[in-house]
């Protein structure tokens, strides 16, 4: 039998049917997910940027990728209604490394300048922006378009408990094999297209989307609680807590940091008072929601 006899669909469908093997397919973009039947719809905008490196202070944006879409009561991805992608030339060459990664290269952003008008009329209805990395995304975003300021903003990749729901990790790859599916990595709108379907997706043994479980996190507040002037020879025991370190060069405490739901703020901080303190303190904390949660204003 030659390759054109084999209809490859057929095989695919028969391996799937095996517990014996996993069939992942390319991921074809599509606009439709689940019917609106006259529902009231709100807006919603995924985000990726490529960059030429990781200080979201200094680095620049080299590609910018949005996807519009709107969705249901039930917090169901409806549809895409548009989509924004955009190159952007910097100031210095991209670096060989970012290249390799992305595949964009300095010829391909020659002469590129994204609209900043145009990025603003795109997100201007929208009433929720996610990205994969949200602690990333926006510390650029806001730096090129303040519009981004006053947008709640939601983490795909670390507002939901991935591995609690069965998937090997937060990484957009393996969520994506997670639904069957994989694509071209580390280009900014397919990195969107892929992000769409793993949210419109339902989370395995939950009557609800992925994109469901996001926004029931995004809406709750949390309190960043910090450690200052805790004792050096305890970083260790912050360290297991969940504890993160800011070394102060954003103009931030030089501290260790945690951030906790708004219910388990009484339990951290006792947890200070025992174990890092031995004493009474009241450690310096910020509110956070949707509106200010990964901002570089925090």
């Amino acid at each position: 039998m030659t390759s054109d006899e084999i209809d490859l669909t057929v095989v695919a469908e028969m391996l799937s049917m095996s517990p014996d093997y996993r069939v992942l397919r390319r991921l074809t973009p599509r606009t439709e997910f689940t019917p609106c039947d006259g529902q009231a719809t709100k807006t919603g905008i995924l985000l990726d940027v490529e960059t030429t490196g990781l200080n979201t202070a200094q680095d620049e944006i080299i590609e910018l990728a949005m996807v519009k879409f709107d969705y249901l009561p039930d917090d169901r991805i409806s549809r895409i209604t548009d989509v924004f992608s955009s190159f952007n030339e910097p100031q210095n060459p991209i670096p060989v490394e970012i290249t390799e990664l992305t595949g964009i290269a300095d010829e391909m952003v020659l002469g590129h300048r994204i609209n900043p008008d145009a990025v603003s009329a795109f997100v201007s209805d929208a009433v929720i922006i996610v990205a994969h990395n949200a602690n990333f995304d926006r510390k650029f975003a806001e730096r090129y378009w303040p519009v981004f300021e006053r947008k709640p903003w939601a983490c795909s990749a670390t507002e939901i408990e991935w591995r609690r729901h069965g998937f090997d990790g937060s990484r957009l790859g393996y969520l994506l094999a997670g639904v069957g599916l994989f694509h071209q990595a580390h280009r900014a709108i397919d990195d969107c297209w892929a992000l769409i379907e793993i949210l419109a997706t339902d989370v395995p043994n939950q009557v609800r989307s992925a994109f469901a479980i996001l926004l029931e996190r995004a809406r709750r507040k949390t309190i960043r609680i910090w450690a200052e002037q805790s004792p050096f020879d305890l970083k260790d025991v912050l360290k297991r807590r969940g504890y993160r370190w800011s070394d102060g060069s954003d103009g931030r405490p030089r501290s260790w940091y945690i951030d906790v739901d708004e219910a388990n703020q009484v339990a951290e901080v006792e947890f200070l008072q025992t174990a890092i303190y031995l004493k009474d303190v009241e450690p310096p904390m910020q509110i956070m929601s949707a509106m200010n949660r990964f901002s570089s204003r925090l």
